[in-house]
């Protein structure tokens, strides 16, 4: 498997992964230092909530690629083929405009952050590092709605099954 094919399979879970253990690691470290310790710090709570933060909008990227995301798709059994995959084309267009606008704003408020210069209260480095993960994880979700708008116009073209993602629930 060539190395972009791999980042292209597993950059969001590996990205998961880190955001993950870090934000475990340390409210893990946190909790022992507060009871056993008696202290806390303020930097603890700053990366568990910053890392959490990127986790939502990586794993919303990650939930794009897999069509994992909340749907009903009750009247979906019924169409055929062709009908379900406009369907599924209408609906990342729908969600690739939403994305492309909440991209455009996002990006707003990095630079407010990186013109004034705010720093975060506990590790005291810039919040444009954090803030970017709107528009870092709209960004992921954009490139996913291309690549499941490519595969989706494959099927519509080949009349073969669009792509669903897997079942939660049977």
């Amino acid at each position: 498997m060539s190395f972009l094919r791999n980042i292209d399979e597993n950059a969001e879970r590996w990205l998961l992964l880190v955001f993950y253990v870090m934000l475990v690691v340390t409210m893990a470290i946190e909790v022992l230092r507060r009871e056993v310790f008696s202290y806390s710090s303020i930097w603890g709570e700053e990366i568990v909530r910053y890392s959490f933060i990127y986790l939502a909008w990586i794993g919303a990227a990650a939930a794009v690629k897999e069509r994992a995301h909340i749907r009903i798709d009750v009247l979906l059994h019924y169409l055929g083929n062709r009908p379900k995959a406009i369907v599924y084309i209408f609906g990342d267009l729908v969600m690739f405009a939403v994305a492309l606008v909440a991209l455009y704003w996002s990006f707003e408020t990095v630079l407010v952050s990186a013109k004034f210069g705010s720093v975060t209260d506990g590790l005291r480095i810039s919040k444009v590092w954090f803030l970017a993960a709107v528009p870092l994880g709209f960004s992921l979700m954009i490139f996913r709605l291309s690549q499941s708008l490519l595969r989706d116009l494959r099927s519509l073209r080949n009349g073969t099954p669009v792509y669903e993602g897997d079942k939660l629930f049977d």
